[in-house]
């Protein structure tokens, strides 16, 4: 079963609505309808595309990436969100520490409300 935080493999949308690309997705939260519809955010090796305010990188130092599923220091793209069906998903690499999660929708959040 998954739950927010996993980190899931599936067909990440372009922002152009062209076909994306397999890649890991964090789940945010489940959307509270019958469809079993997830918002989610990519994530990305391209570290250096960080927006400040936004987004997190979760590099390989950290005690707890292993967890993850992750192979490379990454980026957490809040800049990136989509919302989707569950049965798109792929597998699931992982799931983020706790304390990584919690700062990543406190940084969304302050964001929306700015």
């Amino acid at each position: 079963m998954i739950k927010e935080g996993d980190i899931v493999l599936f067909s990440f949308p372009s922002t152009d609505l062209s076909k994306g690309k397999l890649r890991p997705a964090v789940l945010i939260k489940r959307i509270p309808n019958n469809f079993d519809d997830w918002l989610v955010c990519m994530v990305s090796t391209q570290v250096h595309q960080k927006i400040e305010k936004l987004e997190i990188v979760v590099t390989n130092t950290e005690p707890e990436f292993q967890q993850t599923g992750l192979k490379k220091d990454s980026l957490i793209r809040m800049s990136r969100i989509a919302v989707v069906e569950e049965t798109i998903f792929e597998g699931k690499l992982g799931n983020l520490p706790e304390s990584i999660f919690s700062a990543i929708k406190q940084k969304f959040s302050s964001w929306l409300l700015e």
